[in-house]
């Protein structure tokens, strides 16, 4: 399943600055960067579990925002992309 993983994390303080970059790093392992904060994340059952309970481990519910966006099949053939940053297809080949 395709996931839009979306966060705001207070980097007011160095351990805010700190969680940013673990989540960063994080959403990283799963997915693609799509927007600064965006991530989309195609992932099996068990990866999805892993990511978000990693993701809510780092975070600070009270200075910090996590969204999470299920896209099924319907939606993510109706994604559009416009500007910078073509998006990569997993699922297609990887050769470029």
């Amino acid at each position: 399943m395709l996931y839009l993983v979306t966060y705001d994390v207070s980097t007011v303080t160095p351990e805010g600055r700190k969680r940013l970059r673990k989540v960063a790093t994080a959403c990283k392992n799963y997915g693609q960067r799509v927007q600064k904060s965006v991530f989309e994340c195609l992932v099996g059952p068990e990866q999805w579990v892993l990511l978000r309970n990693s993701l809510l481990d780092i975070i600070n519910v009270r200075e910090d925002s996590l969204r999470f966006y299920p896209l099924d099949e319907i939606v993510r053939k109706k994604i559009e992309h416009h500007g910078i940053n073509q998006s990569v297809d997993f699922e297609g080949p990887l050769i470029f």
